[in-house]
């Protein structure tokens, strides 16, 4: 992300998707406009000690773990609350939302149920923290079934530009 930063024009929106190291925080800090995947207090006290230094504040989605998989990161649940109670005294950052990724299945009742949960939960947590206002889930392979369920975000990189090559 950071060479692409160098490289392109700086009136871009950056937004930093995917899992993010708190070793690594520093280098995006002074031009990333959106975290989408914060799973650790840790992490969100990283964000705002970096954010600090450059007189910024940093928005950031809570990466819920709402999929069965092993493989996948995020905070539970039952943690939610204590983690926005806990982020109100960090003052350069500013959650917005809630982010969650769906098990990796072609069973659509699955990701249906898994969506439902955390649209719950976001419902929820608005209710006391009413400038939450995004929820970022599906991707390319289930979008329909998330925007079904109330999202307002949605990460469709492989419809746009194509299947990754790893």
């Amino acid at each position: 992300m950071k060479k692409k930063y160098e490289e392109l024009p700086k009136d871009i929106k950056w937004h930093m998707i995917g899992h993010l190291q708190t070793n690594k925080v520093k280098y995006i800090a002074p031009f990333v406009y959106l975290i989408h995947a914060v799973d650790s207090l840790k992490l969100l006290k990283e964000i705002n000690k970096q954010a600090l230094k450059y007189e910024k504040n940093i928005k950031c989605l809570l990466q819920i773990k709402i999929a069965k998989e092993e493989s996948k990161f995020g905070i539970s649940k039952n943690e939610v609350n204590n983690l926005m109670s806990l982020s109100q005294d960090l003052k350069n950052v500013n959650i917005i939302g809630l982010m969650g990724m769906a098990t990796f299945t072609d069973n659509c009742n699955i990701i249906d149920i898994e969506f439902q949960e955390i649209s719950n939960l976001f419902r929820n947590l608005k209710v006391s923290y009413p400038k939450l206002s995004v929820l970022s889930i599906g991707m390319s392979n289930d979008y329909l079934i998330a925007i079904k369920n109330g999202c307002n975000m949605v990460r469709i990189g492989s419809e746009i530009f194509g299947e990754r090559n790893y």
